[in-house]
C-alpha cells in the first residue's frame, strides 16, 4: 500500500473533519446567543441615536432662540435702567427679570440632567405664568407700566415669541423624558438577556 493511500486510510474524513468556523463557536458554548444579542444591542444603540438626534436637533433650535432673547432681554433692560429708570421701573424690572429668566432656562435646557431638569420645567412654567400674567395686566391696566416690557402685551414687541418659546420648550421636554423612558425601558429586557447569555456556562462536549 502506498504512503498516499495510508494518509488516507488514517484521516478518512479529512478536510472535513477540521473544527467548525470560528465565527460559528463550539456546540455548546452558548456564542451564537452572545451574538445575537450584541446584534440586538447594536440596532436598538442605532435608533436610540436617531431618535436623540431628532429631539437635538429641536432642542438646539430653541436653544439658539432661547440665547437671542436672553441677550436681548438682558442688554434693553440694563440701559433701560441705567438711563431712563424713573420713567417706567416697574416695567423695566420685569424686562430685567425676563432677561434673568430666560438665562437660567438656556442653561437649564442645555444641560437639561438630574436637578438641571427641575430647574428647567420651573423656569419654563415661572416664564409663561409671567408673559401670561402680565400681558393680561397690559390690556387692562396699562398705566401700571408706564412703558411696554419685554412681557407686555404677551410679547408682541418680540413678535409674541416670549409666549411661544415657553410652551414649545415644556413640549419638548415632555418629550425627551419620555423617549429617555421608553430608551430606558427597551434596554433592560436587552441588558437582561445579554447578561443571561454571558452567564450561560459553557458545554463543550454538547448536550449528552
Amino acid at each position: 500500500m502506498s504512503n498516499a493511500e495510508s494518509e488516507a486510510t488514517a484521516s478518512p474524513a479529512g478536510p472535513a473533519a477540521r473544527p467548525a468556523a470560528r465565527g460559528q463557536g463550539e456546540p455548546g458554548s452558548g456564542e451564537p446567543g452572545r451574538l445575537g444579542s450584541d446584534r440586538l444591542g447594536s440596532d436598538r444603540l442605532g435608533s436610540d441615536r436617531l431618535g436623540s438626534d431628532r429631539l437635538g436637533g429641536l432642542g438646539r433650535v430653541l436653544i439658539a432662540v432661547y440665547i437671542v432673547l436672553a441677550l436681548a432681554a438682558t442688554f434693553r433692560s440694563v440701559y433701560q435702567i441705567i438711563a431712563k429708570f424713573d420713567e417706567a421701573p416697574l416695567a423695566y424690572s420685569l424686562s430685567a427679570l425676563s432677561g434673568v429668566v430666560y438665562i437660567i432656562a438656556t442653561i437649564a435646557l442645555i444641560k437639561r440632567r438630574g436637578i438641571w431638569r427641575s430647574i428647567a420645567w420651573g423656569a419654563l412654567i415661572f416664564e409663561l405664568s409671567g408673559v401670561l400674567v402680565v400681558g393680561l395686566l397690559s390690556i387692562v391696566e396699562p398705566q401700571l407700566f408706564g412703558h411696554p416690557s419685554v412681557w407686555s402685551f404677551f410679547g408682541s414687541g418680540y413678535l409674541f415669541i416670549p409666549l411661544v418659546l415657553p410652551v414649545l420648550g415644556l413640549i419638548w421636554l415632555r418629550s425627551t423624558g419620555r423617549a429617555a423612558a421608553a430608551q430606558a425601558a427597551e434596554r433592560s429586557p436587552a441588558r437582561t438577556s445579554a447578561q443571561t447569555s454571558a452567564q450561560t456556562p459553557a458545554n463543550p462536549g454538547g448536550s449528552a
